[in-house]
Order: structure tokens, then C-alpha cells, then sequence
């Protein structure tokens, strides 16, 4: 019998309820499709696989799934080099099969985002073949071209994220053009109004489909300096591993002019009108920039014309949750963002999962759940973080990223956080029939779904209380954050509307400590996940624990 077939009949069924609003504190879960199920037996999940899978995601209680690409592409970087906006690539299935997707996550209550890769294409799309086949043809200008100085170096300093200068040669156009990734991945050219509307209409296709909305890729590199400026070198002090690892020279720049430019505010501004011509539609942008990440976050929320929200990688590249640390993101987030909406996660498919990164054993882990599920924005949570999963270990021979084939073997690459999922013990974690396109991890199997769905303490069924006890608590999702006590291994913060308040506290160590509460009359909540107790006006947590309190009336 199908894991499908087993929930028939759990109730899970509800259809989508109208709320343009809807966004503002959700839970969105990721899906990265090559990882999550196969359908078809290839090693490579696909569209029905994930749809076999959905009622998984709706029993853990998110709101909404979000896929990584599964256009057309030759998948050199793994569907984030678009050949074809406008089609599913057949490794993951058709677009029958997407418009299936969409209609069984609308009957299991779960609206569906996809990520819009915009800023680049693949080096095989047509525009691309178009574009470089000659300087004088309709879309000679789609992309960045720029002759060679003098002496037949490029036109500037600019460095790729993948390694080594950003523009390549081509000998066809006898220019130069730019590429902030892979040298397959030439950038599109935004400051050609045609390169605009093409992908303006690239979103109305989808929202045609009946997606709920969109995560953009690299949203902050779409506009490139026009002066072709070099871009001045970063002080060492200031360097950080926020957007690159520390081993990548990308770092030692100052990225003043290859991205983030004031124009980008235009094109986002169009994308909105757009998506406000449909019901209840919303943007998540990624925001790669390690020097203004807030800042840019600010200027891309700002008012109800550019993005709904932003994440930036304040969280997803620290190595351990300090509470001052903490406390510290939060007050520079609304001191600065004072407009923007907060989209905060710990794992994404780009980043060594948290679990390992911040060495968590299964109670930390739990704990890091609660704790981000009570910070005030949208949740994204990873596939497989729910059920506590480590990077996984990937011998050099199984590699499969580009990027960490380049920077082997300080800089792994990301194959780690991208193994396939472990449905089940049996082989291939129930992911697949064939060989896996990346080894499943063996320690996966034995924390997988199946065994996890059983033990009533699991992190996977900590997470569906958590989730279920964070809907009857409002002031959770949606109320504002006022930080009461923080040190390195604790925080306190109050979330508050206009009809109450609950005070949320997290011992951040393996050590038993005290926190206050806020004032007499204060009792803890019945339906807080974690079994404490309040002694007078303290709460004594234990290691990795929580406490959630609201005020009697």
C-alpha cells in the first residue's frame, strides 16, 4: 500500500481559504525535486513523485510548498540554468503533471510557490544561441556583452560566485560576456526593456497555472552597473562567509556595482503590478549580499509596491544560535526593515543543513524548531529538517555540484543538503527504485519518515505539534517582537497583537538556567509542546528546552 493510500481518509482535505494575507507568518515548506521522490524509477524525483508525497507536507501542518526549478535545462547547475522558462524539463515530468501538482496541494489546503530563476539563463537557451550569434540581431542586446580592454583582458574586476572572473569569452561576437555564476549561466540584460517584458510575461504564464506565488532567485543581481565599474576591494576585517564560503576570493570584493543596483527597484516594481492583478499572490526574494543584506532587504519591501518579502543569510550561515546574537539580528531588523516583512529560515538547498552546521543533538533540534517558529516573519522550513537530518557525507567520486567540484576540499559544495530524502528504512529510503542521482544517506534511513511517524517524541512529530500549537497562538505568527532577555545561552521576547500577548523563552545550552517571567498573573501555556512549570514569577528550563506563557485575564 502507497504512503498516499495509507492517509486517505485522515481528514487532511481542505481547500485553499481566500486571504491575501496569507503569507504574512506562514509556514512554507521547500521542496527540491530532484531529492524528493522518484516516480518513474530514473533516480531522480520528478513532479508525480512529489505529489505522491504532498499529503506528508500537509500533515506536518505548512501552509505552502515552495519547488526549486524544474524547467527545461541541461542541468549544469541543476535546473537553475533555464533553457526554457515556459516547460517542464522531462526528467521531472510535463506540465500536465504540474498543473495535477497544483490542483492536489490546493485540495490538501497548500498553496504552491515556485522559484523564478530571472537574473540568468542557461547558455543553451534560443535567446542566449540569438544573442551571441552576431552584435546586430533583434536580441543582440538580451544579454551582457562588453569588448576586452586593450590588452584582451575583460572589461573589468568583477568575480564569479562559482570561481574566477565573471565574464567569458566568446569568439563568435568577439566580446566578452558576463556571468555571475557558472560560465553556462550568462546573465540577462535588464537595462533592455525587452529583456523585461519577456519575463514579465514569463510570470504571468505561471500565475496562469494558478501558483500562489514566487521565491526569486538572486533577486538583488538582476541589474548590473551600466559604467561597468570595477568594484573596489573589501577591508579584511569586513569579510564574512554570508553569501560565499570563506575560501572563495569572491569575499575580497566590495559588490558594489555588479549587483544591487537602484534600478532593480523598477523591474520589481512591474513584477508586483503584475502579481497584484491575481488573488492573493506573494514574492519571496533571496538576497545574496554580504555587506547590506537588511539594508536591501529595506529597500525591496518597502511599501506594497516591490516585494512582499525578503530573506538574506543572517541565519543561514551562522554555526552556532547565541541569544545576544540573536537578540542583535532582531533589533537591527526592525530598526532597519521598518516597512518590510521577515522570512527567516536555518536550511535551504545552498547551505550545510543546520543540524550539523550548529552540531544540535535531536533535542537542540527540536528546540531550534520552536525558537525559529516563534521569531516574527514567514517560516521556510527544508525538506528533511523536519526530521532532524545532518549533512549528509558525499566522497568526492559521488560529487555532483560544480561548486564544490571548485572549491574541494575546504568547500564541499552543496551535494550534502541535497541527498535524497529516506521515506522509509528499505533501500534508497523508500526514494527510489533505480540508483539515486546522489547516495541517500544511511543514516537518513534510520531517522526516516516512516520510523520517525511512529515514535510519539520524534523531531518529525515535535514539529507537527509545534506547528499545530503555533495556530492557536496567532501572536506567533503575525504579532509584533519585543525582545525582554537575551545572553549567549538564552533569549526571552514577547509577541504581541492587538489581542494579547504570549512570552516566549529558550535555554540555548546543555546547561539548566532561569528566566523571569514578565510579571505577576503570568501562566504557562496548556498547549506548549515543551512540559514545563512555572515556580512563583521564574521558569527554570532545562537543556534545550522552551517555555510559553500568556497573562491571565
Amino acid at each position: 500500500m502507497s504512503y498516499l493510500s495509507e492517509m486517505a481518509g485522515t481528514g487532511i482535505h481542505n481547500d485553499i481559504v481566500p486571504d491575501p494575507d496569507w503569507w504574512r507568518g506562514a509556514v512554507i515548506y521547500q521542496i527540491y525535486p530532484r531529492s524528493y521522490q522518484d516516480g518513474n524509477g530514473d533516480g531522480i524525483g520528478d513532479l508525480p513523485g512529489i505529489i505522491s508525497r504532498l499529503d506528508h507536507v500537509a500533515r506536518l501542518g505548512a501552509d505552502a510548498i515552495w519547488i526549486s526549478p524544474f524547467f527545461r535545462s541541461p542541468m549544469l547547475d541543476f535546473g537553475y540554468d533555464v533553457s526554457n522558462y515556459r516547460d517542464v524539463d522531462p526528467m521531472f515530468g510535463t506540465l500536465a503533471d504540474f498543473d495535477a501538482l497544483i490542483e492536489r496541494a490546493h485540495g490538501l489546503g497548500l498553496r504552491v510557490l515556485i522559484d523564478l530563476v530571472l537574473s540568468h539563463t542557461s547558455s543553451e537557451h534560443p535567446w542566449f544561441q540569438e544573442s551571441r550569434s552576431s552584435r546586430d540581431n533583434k536580441r543582440a542586446d538580451w544579454y551582457v556583452w562588453a569588448d576586452p580592454k586593450p590588452d584582451g583582458t575583460p572589461p573589468n574586476n568583477w568575480l564569479s560566485i562559482f570561481g574566477g572572473s565573471a565574464w567569458q569569452w566568446d569568439g563568435t561576437r568577439m566580446q566578452y560576456y558576463l556571468h555571475n555564476f557558472l560560465a553556462e549561466q550568462p546573465d540577462l540584460n535588464f537595462h533592455n526593456p525587452d529583456v523585461q517584458q519577456e519575463l514579465l510575461d514569463v510570470a504571468r504564464f505561471w500565475l496562469d497555472r494558478g501558483v500562489d506565488g514566487f521565491r526569486l532567485d538572486t533577486v538583488n543581481f538582476y541589474v548590473h552597473d551600466a559604467q561597468l565599474r570595477d568594484n573596489p576591494p573589501l577591508p579584511t576585517e569586513e569579510r564574512n562567509a554570508n553569501t560565499a564560503p570563506a575560501v572563495n576570493p569572491y569575499n575580497f570584493q566590495d559588490h558594489l556595482y555588479d549587483k544591487t543596483q537602484p534600478e532593480n527597484l523598477d523591474f520589481l516594481r512591474r513584477l508586483r503590478a503584475v502579481m497584484d492583478e491575481y488573488p492573493a499572490i506573494t514574492s519571496v526574494g533571496e538576497i545574496g549580499e554580504g555587506q547590506r543584506g537588511m539594508e536591501t532587504q529595506r529597500d525591496y519591501t518597502a511599501g506594497d509596491d516591490l516585494l512582499h518579502m525578503a530573506y538574506d543569510f543572517e541565519f543561514l550561515a551562522v554555526s552556532e544560535l547565541k541569544g545576544t546574537h540573536v537578540a542583535d539580528v532582531l533589533e537591527r531588523f526592525d530598526r532597519i526593515v521598518t516597512e518590510g516583512w521577515a522570512c527567516w529560515a536555518f536550511s535551504n538547498h545552498d547551505v550545510a543543513r543546520h543540524v550539523t552546521r550548529m552540531g544540535l543533538s535531536a533535542d537542540a533540534a527540536k528546540l531550534c524548531a520552536a525558537f525559529l517558529m516563534s521569531m516574527k516573519g514567514t517560516v521556510c522550513l527544508y525538506q528533511g529538517e523536519e526530521l532532524g537530518f545532518e549533512e549528509a557525507y558525499v566522497p568526492y567520486e559521488d560529487l555532483q555540484d560544480p561548486y564544490g567540484k571548485a572549491f574541494w576540499p575546504k568547500y564541499k559544495g552543496r551535494d550534502g543538503c541535497r541527498t535524497p530524502m529516506a521515506w522509509s528504512s528499505d533501500a534508497h529510503g523508500g526514494f527510489t527504485d533505480g540508483k539515486p542521482w546522489l547516495p541517500v544517506s544511511v543514516n537518513h534511513m534510520e531517522h526516516s519518515v516512516h520510523a520517525q511517524d511512529q515514535d510519539p517524541e520524534s523531531v518529525l512529530n515535535f514539529y507537527r505539534t509545534f506547528i499545530a500549537f503555533r495556530k492557536t497562538r496567532p501572536e506567533l505568527a503575525k504579532g509584533d517582537l519585543e525582545v525582554v532577555e537575551a545572553g549567549e545561552t538564552h533569549i526571552a521576547f514577547l509577541r504581541k497583537t492587538a489581542d494579547g500577548q504570549v512570552f516566549c523563552a529558550f535555554n540555548l545550552s546543555d546547561t539548566p538556567c532561569t528566566i523571569p517571567l514578565p510579571g505577576p498573573g503570568w501562566q504557562i501555556c496548556e498547549e506548549s509542546p515543551f512540559p514545563v512549570e512555572a515556580a512563583g514569577q521564574e521558569i527554570t528550563l532545562l537543556p534545550w528546552q522552551a517555555a510559553f506563557a500568556v497573562a491571565n485575564d
